[in-house]
């Protein structure tokens, strides 16, 4: 059973973190960021190739969290496999005690370390919520009976800043009635955009985890700005950080408000340091969120 589930089932107010997993095989770096995170998170996000650049698999990585005594959060992405390897990829998953998993479509790989690499997409995400849903069911894509069934809390992705809105709330309606049952969001700078997105989740039984981007530098909100789809900085949170003479300590402040106001809002917040991991038992703290 997912504590993650109980938790969100209970009312209680969670907190997730997020790592990647290296580059390599050497886990130390990701040891001591599960180790920070696991005193004041709930769950962790192991991130699946993200930006479309190589890392070690999020299945061997999770697996690697949960034997640290902390619940993971297997991330997988459409971009790299077809529904073959999908659909192995998630009995896998279930086999090795994973039992939270956060479906995404993916970033186009031409814009990652290996531009040449050809994007599968044999599946988005939302298709791939219906397998793990058919999973849950007990049976695959082709509704042959599986011998042994999955119960994944299944989780996607949400846009709340992104418009237009009405395409947003439309996926966001498709993907519950594929089988999502939680929701992290992408950054979220606006407090009516998380409202709007909380409203449409909740009335069809979903929750929502709201994310914060720890904007730790000019460079960092330049990035974010340029090659995030579908999220912009806004000009007073960028110029709040880019003004500062400790841009980092400006991040974490401005982390701590974001956190309080979600809480009344939200079912939890999803803490995306970006190398920041220190921070995070400090925001949690000073947010009231433990």
């Amino acid at each position: 059973m997912s504590a993650l589930r109980e938790a969100l089932d209970a009312g209680r107010f969670v907190v997730t973190g997020e790592i990647a997993p290296p580059l390599g095989t050497d886990l130390t770096a990701m040891r001591t960021s599960v180790e920070t995170f696991a005193p004041v998170c709930d769950a962790v996000n192991v991130t699946d190739n993200q930006g479309a650049t190589l890392h070690l698999s999020s299945l061997a990585a999770s697996r690697v969290v949960l034997e640290m005594g902390v619940e993971p959060i297997f991330q997988q992405t459409c971009r790299d496999r077809n529904r073959l390897a999908l659909q192995s990829d998630l009995l896998a998953a279930w086999t090795l005690g994973l039992r939270n998993l956060l479906v995404v479509t993916g970033d186009d790989p031409r814009g990652g370390d290996h531009p040449e690499a050809k994007g599968v997409f044999d599946l988005d995400s939302t298709q791939l919520a219906q397998v793990a849903a058919g999973f849950n069911d007990g049976h695959d894509m082709k509704d042959r009976p599986l011998k042994g069934a999955t119960d994944f809390f299944i989780g996607a992705a949400m846009f709340p800043e992104a418009e237009p809105w009405d395409v947003q709330r439309a996926r966001i309606e498709e993907k519950i009635a594929a089988g999502v049952r939680f929701f992290q969001t992408q950054a979220v700078f606006d407090p009516d955009n998380l409202v709007r997105a909380v409203e449409v989740a909740h009335a069809h039984g979903a929750k929502v985890i709201a994310g914060i981007l720890i904007l730790r530098s000019e460079r960092a909100i330049r990035f974010i700005n340029e090659r995030l789809a579908g999220l912009m900085v806004p000009e007073h949170v960028a110029s709040r950080i880019i003004g500062a003479e400790d841009q980092v300590r400006a991040a974490v402040e401005l982390a701590i408000e974001q956190a309080m106001w979600m809480r009344e809002i939200a079912d939890g917040v999803h803490i995306m340091p970006l190398g920041l991991d220190a921070a995070v038992p400090e925001i949690v703290r000073e947010a009231g969120l433990r």
